[in-house]
């Protein structure tokens, strides 16, 4: 049975930290998933793992910034060590620190398999998590995102399937090309054209119109074991939680 992860991003807004993640463990979540403002220092981290022993969450995978991937390689082994993370992933480029063409973007490939080196070393999967940005073709026609794996032929992809949307690609046509490179989802919908603007035009999972029951067929013939269900900007985050979790199971 596949078991779902929660990004705890989506509850940013909401708070505490403790009632998100008794809320998300309430309605059937086995799994979060964090990301680095919730690891800012090590009274945060046992905070953090803490909650993960009293809610019986797990946190197998999380997002840190390149700058801490490559200036803190032991403080980064050591918030992974102590969550019991499994996977880590890069999750974005400022758009001035973005290349501009198909080999900065092949560089960047390269930078990410440099960065990757002591992380797969220890045993982890190491890979990148995308936007839209990655799919925006280049002056020479190339795809920002094909680019980057040919530079790092070792990084994992924890795939945004939404965003592959948004950018105006197809998610299909993506896994079939690179799916065996797809080790984590995240699962996400997109609202009909003029909703849900105050929610910057996401929906709750099963509300949007994505297609997600094929989307997830497909995505179980990919290695992806991991699937983590988001919502970039909830106006009510239990609301997203419950109905998405819902949706997800009857795929």
């Amino acid at each position: 049975m596949t078991e779902f992860s929660y990004q705890l991003y989506n509850s940013r807004n909401f708070g505490p930290l403790e009632k998100t993640m008794r809320m998300v463990a309430s309605l059937g979540y086995a799994q979060v998933e964090g990301y680095s403002f919730l690891y800012t220092d090590a009274d945060a981290v046992d905070e953090l793992a803490r909650l993960l022993e009293v809610t019986g969450l797990a946190m197998p995978s999380g997002h840190f910034g390149i700058d801490q991937l490559e200036g803190d390689i032991a403080g980064v082994l050591g918030v992974a060590r102590r969550l019991a993370m499994n996977s880590l992933f890069c999750p974005y480029l400022g758009a001035e620190h973005r290349p501009r063409d198909t080999e900065g973007y092949v560089a960047l490939g390269r930078r990410l398999q440099q960065t990757s080196t002591p992380y797969r070393d220890a045993g982890l999967t190491f890979g990148w998590h995308n936007h839209d940005f990655e799919f925006a073709p280049l002056p020479d026609g190339s795809v920002p995102m094909a680019r980057m794996l040919e530079g790092g032929p070792d990084l994992a992809w924890e795939v945004d399937i939404a965003w592959i949307a948004r950018a105006g690609a197809d998610p299909s046509a993506w896994i079939s090309r690179e799916g065996s490179r797809m080790v984590a989802v995240h699962i996400k919908d997109i609202a009909p054209e003029g909703e849900a603007l105050d929610e910057d035009g996401w929906a709750d999972i099963g509300q949007g119109t994505l297609d997600w029951a094929g989307l997830m067929a497909e995505l179980h013939a990919t290695p992806a074991g991991l699937f983590v269900l988001e919502h970039d900007n909830p106006s009510d985050d239990e609301r997203f939680a419950r109905r998405s979790i819902a949706a997800v199971k009857s795929y």
